[in-house]
């Protein structure tokens, strides 16, 4: 059963400590914005439609290069947003976002959003904790990319993910996004992947769908163990 407004904006992080009278606002200026698997969402330095909070799917922030080239910038699943700093800020998105997977969100459009955060102050206050945890993600980002090894930045990718009630996380179908987002080529994120494998702390039934198998070492190994210990 797909999520309504209240459920998934109840289920972002970024709202989680938004209540009362300044939740029930922003419920009166949601609504529910789909998208198909491989739609284009907003092109870099367009006007930013609003934020987006995710409820089902998977987006992906991308910077692209005159030649071609990309660079995923996140990778944004339940319970996340994306283009909120554009949207506060009155400012055009500084990045493309499109759907990798068939995806619901609610977007809450930039001027009625802004218009609650000038008029609203106990909004505003209830937003601070959302802005808390989105520094503490970019912090993350940073360490994991200046001090975790490829093995480490998939690790810690896959228990930062949403899984199932069996521990199954399901991957981008195309992997090369993943493998940007971590800042490894394709074929590192493939040997990384195996070597996880093969150190029987994750299995993979199909080609999307990892279960993680022994939390704890996984953990572990994020913080730096050997995949081999």
């Amino acid at each position: 059963m797909s999520l309504n407004v209240a459920e998934i904006l109840h289920s972002c992080r970024f709202f989680s400590e938004v209540q009362d009278t300044a939740f029930e606002r922003l419920l009166r200026i949601a609504r529910i914005a789909e998208f198909k698997s491989g739609a284009l969402i907003f092109r870099e330095n367009q006007e930013c439609p609003g934020v987006y909070a995710v409820g089902s799917g998977l987006i992906r922030v991308f910077k692209a290069a005159t030649r071609g080239k990309e660079h995923t910038l996140h990778l944004v699943g339940p319970g996340d947003t994306f283009a909120e700093v554009a949207a506060i800020g009155g400012f055009p998105v500084p990045a493309n976002a499109e759907a990798v997977a068939d995806s619901r969100c609610v977007l809450l459009p930039r001027e009625p959003f802004r218009r609650a955060l000038e008029e609203d102050h106990l909004l505003c206050l209830q937003m601070i904790a959302g802005f808390s945890y989105w520094v503490q993600h970019l912090v993350g980002l940073m360490g994991d990319v200046v001090l975790r090894d490829a093995v480490g930045r998939l690790a810690r990718f896959l228990l930062n993910s949403q899984a199932d009630a069996t521990g199954t996380v399901e991957l981008p179908s195309l992997k090369r996004h993943l493998a940007s987002h971590l800042n490894l080529t394709s074929e590192t994120f493939s040997r990384t992947l195996r070597r996880l494998l093969d150190a029987g702390v994750i299995a993979q039934s199909e080609s999307s769908l990892v279960r993680i198998v022994n939390r704890e070492k996984l953990r572990l190994i994020a913080e730096g163990l050997s995949p081999r210990v």
